[in-house]
């Protein structure tokens, strides 16, 4: 397989493996360097890439493991999701210190979360991934990862509700 050929394959996903990398690394440094050995991984292994179902799949599940190993040397567990793309540069200040709050509650409730839960919120609802995607990349049923995603979601809405009070009793 030639460069321009690996290039091809790899460039449409080398960004969600990024994302991805940052989410769970939270340094964009490290991000980087996860996803540069994820890349010279399979560069590596490029004779056994035509072999690989869905390669975006198993890369992502490659990086997913790489962060894991990686925080798991470091000794650390503050695993933090973080997304800040919603970002509205039209809304105004009133607006957008009100999106920011609520951006941040969000934030501080997905962090709370068991680490499976954290893991589908950010593949399903920032990566945009199908459920079978998913479900292959965790190496879970589709109805497992249907499942825990309700959950997560329920449990955001329920505490979202409870920090602003909107069931008052």
């Amino acid at each position: 397989m030639t460069p321009i050929e690996f290039l091809n394959k790899v460039a449409p996903f080398k960004d969600k493996v990024f994302r991805l990398a940052k989410r769970l690394l939270v340094s964009k440094e490290e991000a980087e360097d996860a996803t540069q050995e994820i890349l010279l991984k399979l560069w590596n292994n490029k004779t056994k890439i035509e072999t690989y179902k869905n390669l975006e799949a198993f890369s992502m599940t490659m990086t997913r493991n790489f962060c894991f190993d990686k925080l798991k040397s470091k000794q650390t567990h503050n695993l933090k999701i973080i997304h800040s793309n919603y970002e509205d540069k039209s809304t105004p200040l009133g607006k957008q210190v009100e999106l920011n709050d609520s951006i941040n509650w969000v934030e501080k409730i997905i962090e709370t979360l068991p680490e499976q839960q954290k893991t589908i919120i950010q593949l399903r609802d920032i990566e945009a991934y199908s459920y079978n995607e998913i479900a292959e990349i965790l190496e879970m049923t589709n109805t497992a990862v249907r499942v825990a995603l309700s959950r997560a979601r329920k449990t955001i809405r329920e505490k979202l509700i409870n920090i602003h009070n909107y069931g008052i009793k």
